[in-house]
């Protein structure tokens, strides 16, 4: 028997169905509450409202809980590829072989970028912001790849699907070596996803670029912690522009957007941003912990906490390993991955970051990681969108696959002026 819980409003009870999920979570369904009572319920930023039923990401903020379709995070990042990974989560299962050598196939067969779209990037102005350049650009993808007319509703979706992993990545290499005036690295057929990106972004003309084991896997492992994170703002940003049946491009431009954010996907960049100033500034770390704990200084900390974790972020975990892996094995040598590993020491074991569950969170590897790897600091959250696209394209899917999807509408409570008449301009004081 499906439970349920009463709501009562003055002398009147209604019930609504409670919906388990498969690792016990519970949500009251009020679908019927305006319906029969009249109200709605108000949640500014979505803390306690669930927008759908998905099958996709699970994450216990709690416990530090992250898979993807069941399987978890540590798993995925110490022993599959970004290309498996995406896979996964859009087909709901990992690939056989045969079919992640077929899906490898495509996402290189589509790898190249439509020539006239140079045009569009040598006309940017040069200090446009590359996520402001990279949505633009994806929308106008669909321009230059319609709908195939003799292709299947699944087949068409599957060719945009590749189409997008694999320019995507494309473009933002391009993005980069145009806006330094350098010229453009196109794909090769040899190389597979990760070390395909580093050659475009890093391949010279008079100095060829040494492709390292450890930089391929640290971003494999990066991308893979990013692919997918829940109902997230970028996220629910794809789903709702996707519930008016807008086209994946267009979709996807719009949790681009979205990702641009400083408090989403911009917060990687923020981290070193801030190293940079402590480092211009010469403070000692304490000094900075201390600032950072006094509330009426300006100042913050970034990279510390997490809005839905409680505890360590699992992929914090992760990437830090990377990170000290790769800058150990490598030998890197940098100043502000110096300020960084003693401010996470410090906050590791000062008692208010441990009270507060201010732990260091993926932000704060991860600008590490790609900094080390040579990713130009403007690049970091283009980075961050390539890493998630799987799951955008995952949820957009679901979405437009669900027998019961609406169009999405939130309400409000209005709190304008009532009946308000109107004043000519002749009388108005």
């Amino acid at each position: 028997m499906q439970e349920k819980v009463k709501v009562i409003i003055g002398d009147k009870t209604i019930e609504l169905p409670v919906i388990i999920g498969s690792e016990g979570e519970k949500a009251i369904d009020i679908t019927a509450l305006r319906q029969q009572t009249g109200y709605i319920t108000l949640d500014p930023g979505f803390a306690n409202t669930g927008s759908c039923v998905s099958s996709i990401t699970f994450m216990d903020g709690e416990k530090g809980v992250l898979r993807y379709r069941g399987i978890p995070v540590e798993q995925l990042a110490e022993n599959s590829t970004f290309v498996e990974t995406a896979y996964l989560l859009i087909n709901g299962v990992l690939p056989t072989k045969k079919e992640l050598e077929r899906f490898s196939a495509l996402l290189n067969q589509h790898s190249l970028v439509h020539e006239d779209m140079k045009i569009f990037y040598q006309n940017y102005p040069r200090h446009s912001h590359p996520m402001g350049i990279l949505s633009s650009m994806v929308n106008a993808l669909r321009s230059f790849y319609p709908e195939l007319p003799t292709s299947s509703a699944e087949e068409e979706i599957n060719i945009t699907v590749t189409r997008l992993i694999s320019k995507v990545r494309t473009m933002a290499a391009m993005s980069y070596k145009i806006s330094r005036g350098h010229k453009v690295v196109y794909p090769h057929p040899e190389l597979d996803y990760c070390s395909n990106f580093l050659n475009m972004m890093f391949e010279n003309p008079v100095k060829p670029y040494e492709i390292k084991k450890e930089f391929v896997k640290a971003l494999n492992v990066f991308w893979i912690l990013h692919a997918d994170h829940e109902q997230n703002c970028s996220t629910s940003a794809v789903r709702l522009v996707g519930s008016a049946r807008v086209n994946l491009y267009a979709a996807i431009s719009a949790g681009i957007s979205a990702l641009w954010g400083p408090l989403h996907g911009g917060a990687n960049q923020a981290v070193i941003e801030m190293l940079k100033q402590i480092h211009a500034g010469g403070e000692k770390v304490s000094r900075i912990v201390e600032r950072a704990k006094d509330r009426k200084d300006p100042f913050r900390l970034m990279g510390f906490g997490h809005r839905v974790y409680k505890t360590y972020d699992p992929r914090a975990k992760i990437i830090k390993k990377t990170c000290d892996s790769l800058l150990d094995t490598l030998h890197i040598s940098d100043p502000l991955l110096d300020i960084a590993r003693e401010l996470e020491e410090v906050a590791l074991h000062d008692q208010y970051f441990i009270d507060h569950n201010l732990y260091p969170n993926v932000d704060f590897y991860s600008g590490i990681v790609l900094r080390a790897l040579g990713i130009p600091t403007n690049m970091f959250t283009v980075m961050f969108a390539i890493g998630r696209l799987p799951g955008w394209i995952a949820q957009w899917k679901e979405g437009a696959d669900d027998p019961k999807w609406k169009l999405y509408r939130p309400r409000q409570v209005y709190t304008g002026p009532t009946t308000t008449d109107y004043v000519g301009i002749d009388k108005r004081g």
